[in-house]
């Protein structure tokens, strides 16, 4: 199940209660201590490409957006 899966089930299942409980029990993704998806994009939220050097803990589609903003330059 993906992160997004398990959001948009969590959404519907709001009103009720009892289905939500039992959902969060056997469905919801366990919290990580290490690995790839405990590192995400503190922007969009994506999982993979992650750029963390210098505390920036961005994906590399925002890195790109975002860089020239931050002060990094391209060198060709």
């Amino acid at each position: 199940m993906t992160y997004s899966d398990y959001k948009k089930v969590f959404k519907q299942l709001r009103t009720k209660q009892l289905k939500l409980a039992k959902f969060m029990k056997y469905n919801a993704p366990k919290e990580r201590s290490c690995g790839a998806a405990k590192k995400r994009c503190g922007r969009c939220g994506r999982i993979g490409a992650h750029v963390g050097k210098y505390g920036l803990d961005y994906c590399r589609q925002c890195f790109r957006e975002v860089a020239p903003l931050i002060g990094f330059k391209k060198y060709n």
